[in-house]
């Protein structure tokens, strides 16, 4: 199929759809995800899609209240997500009490917890299971399950949070700017995330460059309030000291 073919055919799509994912792309279109990735940013930098973390948006909705499941984060920026976490990982001391948030990134950073004396809080449900099967300890909040991103959410998880004191946490975000700060798609796990963030005496981004310049509907936190952990740092960040680039 001929380039300007796939351009069509993904602008057909987002003005019916208004969002669509590079899963969903690469299967419509039966090609390669990198050529995927490639037609989108072109058609971003022609302005004539928005590119968001996992896909695309049309204009009109740039702002993206999409959410991708965490089947489809699971497939995306494998690499830097583990040299991410990796790092993540190595910042936790044995007498930390630690906040983990749900999300693919923070779970990578389970593969490089050993023999840690730290203690744990998670609202991931996956998150926790994987903990308590090594030994490790650990405290799942209650509340509302949301589906979509197996994150406990609601008032009552609020209300958990509110009684904890985490000397660091660990937290994921569908989009970063330095006007809008972190975000992410859902109201509910924006407070969520924004009630352990207060409750967290050092707060972590961890965020691979393709959220940077991403803006979500939700705002949970600003730009300044918390370190970011990424891959690579767009040059529009450049010169935050908030910013750890990962080697």
């Amino acid at each position: 199929m001929l380039t300007e073919q796939r351009y069509e055919i993904i602008l057909e799509l987002l003005e019916t759809r208004k969002s669509v994912t590079v899963t969903e792309l690469k299967e419509i279109l039966d090609t390669s995800e990198s050529t995927v990735r490639r037609d989108i940013t072109a058609l971003d930098k022609m302005g004539r899609l928005t590119k968001v973390f996992g896909g695309a948006v049309s204009l009109e909705n740039a702002v993206s209240a999409y959410e991708p499941t965490v089947a489809q984060k699971s497939d995306l920026n494998i690499e830097e997500k583990k040299k991410i976490a990796r790092y993540a990982a190595g910042l936790i001391e044995p007498t930390d009490f630690v906040f983990l948030d749900a999300g693919t990134t923070t779970g990578y950073m389970l593969d490089y917890l050993e023999n840690t004396r730290a203690a744990f809080v998670t609202n991931g449900v996956s998150h926790a299971r994987m903990l308590a099967q090594r030994g490790i300890h650990v405290t799942l909040i209650g509340g509302e399950l949301k589906g979509s991103t197996e994150a406990v959410i609601g008032s009552f998880a609020l209300q958990m949070l509110q009684m904890y004191h985490f000397t660091r946490g660990f937290f994921g975000t569908n989009g970063v700017t330095k006007h809008e700060g972190f975000t992410t798609p859902d109201a509910s796990e924006a407070l969520v995330k924004r009630k352990a963030m207060e409750q967290c005496r050092k707060a972590y981004v961890l965020s691979d460059a393709s959220k940077f310049g991403q803006i979500s509907s939700v705002t949970f936190r600003d730009f300044k309030e918390a370190e970011v952990i990424t891959d690579r740092c767009p040059k529009e960040f450049e010169g935050n000291k908030n910013i750890v680039v990962v080697r």
